[in-house]
């Protein structure tokens, strides 16, 4: 039974799953929102969250029916957002979307995730990894990370979400690598760049990790190369400024650190309590560094 194997952690039965029942879906979806840019949308949506819940599912016979209910739930949470999008409101990140706890907890479907999300083109990875993976998850903080108009960001989701479904459903029987030795990885390697720059060590990390090229954006505007980044730790760490690990997630050649900013004790409001590194890597080095400052956590 497919469903039991689901349950089971199965990747390749979640996938039949959702091709099995996907015309169905797509006819809720359309019968709610009609011939809309959001039915698709909505179609994988409810996808992606009945990955995460198919273990509430006690009868295998009502996994259509489940399905169904599942997408008549993120229509009408839709039908909501078109509204209040009318009066220029932009919604936060749906409870019931998934996060990285709740999609990943099981190993195997973790890797088969991002197996698929590595799929997807950077500009595309990168917005979906802040809009479901990081505390940089509305519109217009990732628009100004990204340095991109919220328009931009709200097509390269919905693309991003259709690539994913469609790369879910064609590598269900992969072989999917340790996608957790990228995040341990990426952890790893922002304690030690912290560690090495308040040792006054910055400049080795920068000529040993990035690219003779590279350039460094601050809230979506480019303020220079390598120069200008070693400028500003040093400045930062001669007014007495600490950064602290708060998150870390990577695919092959993205990167994204969640720093905790520490003011000094004599100017408790000299930075906001938060910066984001959006690392763009070729070959394993950096080439574009974007910080974001988050102004709460």
């Amino acid at each position: 039974m497919l469903t039991r194997d689901a349950q089971a952690g199965e990747v390749a039965a979640l996938g039949a799953l959702l091709a099995r029942h996907h015309a169905d879906m797509r006819a809720v979806a359309l019968a709610i929102l009609g011939y809309h840019p959001d039915t698709d949308d909505a179609v994988q949506e409810a996808a992606l969250i009945a990955l995460r819940r198919i273990g509430d599912v006690r009868d295998p016979e009502s996994v259509g029916p489940w399905l169904r209910q599942i997408v008549r739930n993120v229509c009408r949470m839709r039908l909501r957002a078109r509204s209040r999008e009318q009066f220029g409101v932009d919604l936060d990140r749906p409870s019931d979307l998934p996060n990285p706890e709740q999609v990943l907890e099981d190993h195997a479907l973790r890797d088969w995730v991002w197996h698929a999300i590595e799929q997807l083109s950077p500009p595309l990875r990168m917005t979906l990894m802040l809009r479901h993976f990081s505390g940089v998850n509305d519109y217009a903080a990732i628009a100004t990370a990204c340095g991109v108009p919220v328009g931009t960001v709200r097509s390269r989701l919905s693309e991003a979400r259709t690539k994913l479904t469609s790369a879910l459903l064609s590598t269900a029987d992969d072989q999917h690598p340790d996608a957790n030795r990228l995040a341990r990885a990426a952890r790893i390697e922002a304690v030690e760049t912290i560690a090495v720059a308040e040792r006054g060590g910055f400049a080795t990390v920068a000529a040993d990790r990035w690219t003779p090229d590279f350039q460094i954006f601050a809230n979506g505007t480019l303020h220079g190369d390598a120069t200008a980044a070693l400028a500003g730790m040093e400045s930062d760490l001669t007014a007495g400024v600490h950064q602290r690990l708060r998150n870390a997630v990577a695919s092959r050649d993205l990167m994204i650190w969640e720093m905790r900013l520490i003011s000094p004790p004599d100017d408790p409001e000299h930075c906001p309590p938060g910066v984001v590194w959006l690392m763009s890597l070729v070959q394993g080095r950096v080439q574009q560094l974007r910080l974001f400052h988050q102004q709460s956590l």
